[in-house]
């Protein structure tokens, strides 16, 4: 799946593979789109999450089994964070759940749509409609400290103080788009769903006003607050409690798919946790061993330059009573400490929107 803005992105965009899409990594230098980001406000392509529609008599009742989170009551105005699971308790996805007159739209995380809908139509128990709407609607993102100036400019001013995981529909240019408050970085984060023949107008008219950043400027911003990128994380079969995403799971729920492997690794107090490090010259595979003592404690989950921090920042999954802060370990011969989330302090926690 390629992005459907390929043709008017710069000819120098470098693009990568994630999942089942093509998505753009960076449009220039990874440090400018990251100070972007975090500084004033970026644009993001997320064409690379596809939408799905769920949609009949039974709709909710059938996403309120699927997603583990409580989406019984998900009104039009309101969208929700979820983790996705299999009967296992293995995540399949983590998505975004918009409330809809006529059901749900779920959206996926980059590159995990054709996998999400397998799932979907595998565990289709009630018969109801699901439909991949990825090939009339497409997904752009905002997000940066003063993303909300951006929306007041280029749409309504009003739609930018709406509350965290509110959702409305409005119109640009006499398009009908679907506008909401979200965020994966931690700072001001906005999505416009949009038809796909208006795409590259919105887009070109939002680089009047901001600059765009890449997957890899997205991904290091999210990983600086611990926002979960389960493709990455869930590598050896680590479960939801290990991760440490039991937050996208309500146990509390009657019933959803993969809740009896919840609770069993929950309760078991068993496994290994996953806890931030930073420290070291280099950048270390995922799989290093982590030492504590000269003994094998546990292993790189995923590392990488963080602009931020001008050092290397990573995820290591240790032994449980381990996964705390102000440890010292060592990975590949470098001292690491690990550390407390969030690793960078969001500037948006400290600017109002006005």
């Amino acid at each position: 799946m390629t992005t459907v803005l390929a043709h008017v992105h710069p000819g120098d965009t470098v693009y990568g593979q994630v999942g089942d899409a093509s998505v753009p990594l960076r449009f220039g230098d990874l440090p400018d789109e990251y100070q972007v980001l975090r500084d004033r406000a970026a644009l993001l392509d997320l064409s690379g999450h596809r939408l799905i529609e769920i949609s009949g008599p039974a709709a909710v009742d059938f996403a309120q089994r699927l997603l583990a989170r409580d989406v019984e009551y998900l009104t039009s105005e309101r969208c929700m964070m979820s983790l996705v699971l299999d009967d296992s308790g293995q995540v399949v996805d983590q998505v975004l759940a918009f409330g809809r007159e006529n059901g749900l739209l779920l959206e996926s995380s980059v590159g995990a749509g054709d996998r999400l809908i397998e799932h979907l139509r595998a565990n289709n128990d009630e018969g109801v409609e699901i439909t991949d709407r990825s090939g009339d609607l497409t997904v752009l993102g905002l997000e940066g400290p003063y993303a909300w100036g951006v929306v007041g400019r280029l749409i309504d001013g009003e739609l930018a103080s709406l509350p965290f995981e509110a959702v409305a529909d409005t119109v640009w240019n006499d398009v009908e788009i679907i506008f909401a408050r979200t965020g994966f970085t931690g700072e001001y984060g906005y999505q416009m769903i949009v038809p796909i023949e208006s795409a590259a107008d919105l887009w070109q008219a939002s680089l009047e006003h901001v600059t765009a950043a890449g997957q890899e400027a997205l991904e290091l911003a999210m990983l600086e607050v611990r926002q979960p990128i389960p493709r990455l994380e869930t590598a050896g079969g680590a479960n939801v409690i290990e991760i440490g995403a039991n937050w996208l799971v309500d146990v509390t729920k009657d019933e959803f798919v993969g809740k009896e492997a919840v609770l069993a690794a929950f309760e078991s107090g068993q496994g290994r946790r996953t806890v931030g490090f930073s420290g070291g010259d280099t950048v270390p595979e995922p799989g290093a061993r982590v030492l504590a003592g000269g003994e094998d404690v546990g292993e790189v989950v995923l590392a990488v330059r963080s602009v931020g921090l001008g050092a290397t920042l990573g995820l290591a999954r240790v032994d449980a009573e381990l996964a705390a802060a102000g440890l010292e370990f060592t990975v590949e011969g470098a001292g690491v400490t690990t550390l407390t989330s969030p690793y960078i302090v969001p500037k948006s926690w400290s600017i109002p929107i006005i």
